[in-house]
């Protein structure tokens, strides 16, 4: 078993605070200006752990090396969420003149992508890597019906263009959202026979994972985090908002697709709790707060997206970014059996 949990790249503890922080990074698309606020929040505060393990999914996943190399990259962080970049890539001159699987032309996400996603970055992702700790990313093969996780930091060691190349492309894949970006094909051979794999948003599979599922199963896992910690970053509203829907086809299915995601994230983060409730870790959970003004998924207009960023990190400035969802249920729990009919 160690040599399986080894293979599947779970960090070691022993960081300089003696804690093991883990940090789950969830998709939102244009929501990821909340996590990307919280991030430069908490640096600012004084209060942003060394993540051991960092993993993303879709917006999740661009913020995500960020994530793991720390404050000095804020700076580049912000640029990419807040710099004005999404609104002209993703503007309405950039939709895809021909059908290629997505409203947005491929090269938009890649604006996005490539001029924060260089060298100097993978060198950097590389070195932390050879520290042991740990930078993954998920995205979905729709060949083989699956969830693929991708060590970001063992492909960043092998150095040099072709791993910034990959890189980028495996990123650019966690966040296509169907429909909205095309897939992307990833070349792949196996014992000399060379196809392409079709790998599309991560958040199809699973809208956040805090590990590989093969080490979720490990019995010995426990031992592993000791002192371990886990921060989870939703980048979208996970409360209800009840209002009336206009009885169009275009009203219908944009309201039925928000219901899917927002029980998909509650769903996930359900799943997550319950996980670290059996293995006795403390979990943390920042989401985007319901407010009017707070824009949707797909609002990647810069002031939009500048309103979030803004509110994450003055709330995570404040001390007032993280909830504990164990807490809440046990809460719950309390007033419900304080409420049972005794006798």
């Amino acid at each position: 078993m160690e040599a399986a949990a080894d293979r599947l790249s779970l960090p070691r503890s022993g960081w300089s605070s003696g804690r093991f922080d883990m940090l789950a990074i969830s998709g939102g698309a244009a929501g990821g200006a909340y996590g990307a606020g919280a991030l430069v929040g908490l640096t600012e505060a004084g209060a942003r752990p060394e993540f051991a393990l960092v993993t993303g999914v879709s917006t999740g996943a661009l913020i995500a090396p960020f994530a793991f190399l720390g404050a000095t990259w804020d700076e580049r962080l912000a640029d990419a969420y807040v710099g004005g970049h999404a609104a002209d890539l993703l503007s309405l001159r950039r939709l895809a003149s021909t059908f290629t699987g997505g409203l947005f032309q491929g090269e938009a996400l890649d604006g996005l992508i490539h001029p924060f996603v260089d060298e100097a970055l993978i060198d950097a992702v590389g070195a932390e890597h050879a520290r042991g700790r740990r930078l993954l990313v998920a995205t979905t093969d729709l060949d083989s019906q699956r969830s693929c996780i991708w060590d970001m930091g063992a492909i960043a060691s092998h150095g040099g263009e072709p791993a910034v190349g990959l890189f980028r492309e495996v990123l650019a894949a966690s966040a296509s959202l169907p429909g909205l970006f095309p897939p992307r094909r990833i070349p792949c051979e196996v014992d000399g026979d060379k196809f392409e794999e079709m790998h599309v948003d991560g958040g199809v599979a699973a809208p956040l994972f805090l590990m590989p599922e093969g080490l979720l199963r490990w019995n010995r896992l426990g031992r592993r985090l000791h002192r371990g910690r886990v921060h989870v970053l939703v980048n979208t509203v996970l409360e209800p908002e009840p209002r009336t829907t206009a009885p169009n086809v275009a009203a219908v299915l944009t309201r039925s697709f928000d219901a899917m995601l927002r029980f998909s994230y509650r769903q996930a983060l359900g799943t997550a709790t319950t996980f670290c409730a059996a293995q006795g870790l403390p979990i943390s959970v920042a989401s985007i707060p319901d407010a009017p003004d707070q824009g949707g998924m797909l609002s990647f207009d810069t002031a939009t997206m500048q309103r979030l960023f803004d509110a994450a990190r003055e709330r995570a400035r404040a001390g007032e970014l993280w909830r504990s969802p164990v807490a809440e249920r046990q809460g719950l729990q309390g007033l419900m059996d304080r409420l049972r009919p005794r006798g």
